[in-house]
């Protein structure tokens, strides 16, 4: 709900700073004094439209600043778009902000931050309903009647719409995903036969070249031992001469050790504790000649063989020609091979698939035409008990001839769900069917939709009575009516202020009024008045309690009187205490 709300520089506001309660809140004052332009305000601020002759007179900018609420019935709707802008503070109070430049530059603002005016529109839409000159008001959007009309049906006993579009929308969901599985296949189909091509060029590719898994280090290991062939047989030869040939210059290793196994020998006789010499100079012997064997037969598998060379060059250059086009490794050119065989494997079983996709889609169309008509049943019950409903309010509210009426549309559409008269309709998420809701304000001028019904008080009326109904079924915390008593006398002004006041319990409610009669039902009744200092007209605004009301409402009776005092107080008394219900 509306906490706070700070007005700076508004049009003849120089400044104004209001706290709300829940409830009823009543603004009474003469015609001119300000009122309607506390409502332009909160418009302006919600993402209203912005002229720059609103700015007062001298200033260089206007200043609009509110405080709400966050209701839970909307929080998690307001807490997404708050995140997915990067808005959101840690608290259940959401602010926001409009400055209004005379130069044309104008600022809105969330949370203290600046934001398109786009997306000050699409968060007030949770916050607060404004009826006025601009009926900005939800129930005058007719994409907003479906929903409505179902929290509605959730509120009356044994309705069972909810589970009927839970069931409804599974089907729906079933369909949508089959559908888009659908439409993907015939695309491929129409691209089938170059698909085809592509990849069973693909797949011969990599097959031909039969990969193994580690082959490319295996290669690379084999091109470095071929290309450098000459180098090792030299470096081989030298290690076997130095180990067991020797030369004339020098003598072997192998000859060398046989002088020192005689002297190691010759240590172990004249001391036998030293025999670990003898087993070290063993095992020594044995390495070395386990190494000569190595190396001779290394020496003896070193081969030049130059075609053999050209051969491996030839492999590494068509695995890097491979793994260009498919993937970095081997591993992951026989990963793209197997995918591409189950794409060549769906695209030549496609029409397979397309055609059970069609019997699906059509038991699902003829599953979600069952359920619709079940859906439409429980809305249609809803619907009956929703026209009553708002017919007895208007009569309520003195408009006997008024009618209401839920007007049920369908698309036809060949590729539909098909009916009982065998007709097929279009459907969507929600259902069926498109409903409106309708007017019928006066006997005799037939039904038209609520955004074609003339403006004024009994547009209000209408407004109240639809509101009245939908108490429960409509989420918006704040609404706001403009000069409601527009058009009615006192003792209808009564009956709308009890109206008011039963839709308080769920909302919180502004009123602009004339009538006592209505003012005298307000929680918070504010008095708003024209002040001229220095030559400059501004708007004042105070909070009534006590005598000050009563003398208010006597006023608002014709003039202060002993009988007109007497009268407010009567007024204020049979007023009932209002029991809010509302989450603020």
């Amino acid at each position: 709900m509306l906490t706070e709300l700070h007005i700076e520089n508004f049009a003849i506001i120089e400044k104004l700073d209001l706290i709300f309660n829940p409830g009823l809140v009543t603004f009474t004052g003469e015609t001119g004094a300000g009122k309607s332009i506390i409502i332009d305000a909160v418009e302006t601020l919600t993402g209203g439209r912005i002229e720059s002759v609103l700015v007062r007179t001298g200033a260089e900018r206007a200043n609009i600043e509110a405080a709400f609420s966050i209701p839970p019935s909307s929080r998690l709707e307001i807490q997404t778009i708050l995140e997915r802008e990067g808005l959101q503070d840690e608290t259940d109070i959401l602010t926001l902000g409009r400055e209004v430049r005379v130069n044309g530059r104008h600022i809105a603002r969330i949370n203290g931050r600046s934001v398109s005016a786009t997306l000050l529109r699409e968060l007030s839409e949770f916050l607060v309903d404004i009826h006025g000159q601009s009926e900005h008001l939800s129930l005058l959007k007719v994409n907003q009647h479906l929903g409505l009309l179902d929290r509605y049906a959730a509120t009356i006993p044994g309705n069972s719409l909810q589970t009927s579009l839970s069931t409804y929308q599974k089907s729906y969901q079933q369909y949508h995903a089959a559908h888009l599985e659908l439409e993907e296949l015939c695309q491929s189909e129409r691209d089938a036969a170059r698909q085809v091509d592509i990849l069973t060029y693909q797949i011969n590719e990599i097959e031909s070249a039969h990969l193994q898994p580690g082959e490319e280090d295996s290669l690379r290991n084999e091109h470095n031992r071929l290309g450098n062939a000459e180098g090792l047989a030299n470096f081989c030869q030298q290690a076997i001469t130095i180990l067991d040939e020797g030369s004339p210059e020098s003598p072997g290793i192998n000859d060398l050790w046989g002088k020192l196994a005689i002297a190691i020998g010759g240590i172990v006789r004249l001391d036998p504790g030293q025999v670990g010499l003898s087993d070290m100079a063993t095992s020594l012997s044995e390495s070395m000649n386990e190494l000569l064997g190595i190396l001779r037969d290394y020496s003896d598998n070193i081969e030049f063989n130059p075609h053999r060379l050209d051969q491996v060059e030839e492999r590494l250059a068509l695995i890097q020609n491979l793994k260009r086009k498919y993937g970095e490794s081997i591993q992951a050119v026989l990963n793209y091979l197997t995918d591409a065989r189950i794409q060549l494997d769906k695209i030549t079983h496609v029409n397979e698939r397309i055609s059970d996709l069609e019997d699906i889609l059509g038991k699902l169309r003829d599953q979600i035409g069952q359920e619709g008509l079940k859906l439409s049943e429980s809305r249609h019950k809803a619907a009956q008990e929703l026209e009553i409903a708002v017919e007895l309010e208007l009569r309520d509210l003195q408009m006997p001839g008024a009618h209401f009426k839920v007007d049920f549309k369908h698309h036809f559409d060949p590729e539909g769900v098909p009916l009982a008269e065998k007709k097929k309709v279009a459907f969507h998420t929600f259902g069926l069917e498109w409903i409106e809701f309708l007017i019928a304000p006066n006997p005799g001028e037939g039904f038209k939709p609520l955004v074609k019904i003339a403006s004024g008080g009994e547009t209000s009326r209408l407004m109240l009575a639809l509101k009245n109904v939908l108490a429960q079924a409509d989420h918006v915390p704040t609404l706001i009516f403009d000069e409601i008593d527009q058009g009615i006398g006192g003792r209808v002004g009564g009956i709308v202020g009890q109206k008011l006041q039963q839709l308080s319990h769920r909302h919180q409610v502004f009123c602009i009024t004339h009538l006592p009669q209505l003012a005298a039902y307000g929680e918070q009744h504010f008095h708003v008045e024209k002040q001229v200092h220095s030559g400059r007209t501004t708007t004042a605004v105070k909070q009534l309690t006590g005598s000050d009301r009563e003398r208010e409402l006597a006023q608002m009776l014709g003039s202060t009187s002993e009988a007109t005092l007497k009268s407010a107080r009567e007024m204020l008394q049979s007023v009932p205490a209002l029991s809010v219900e509302i989450n603020p």
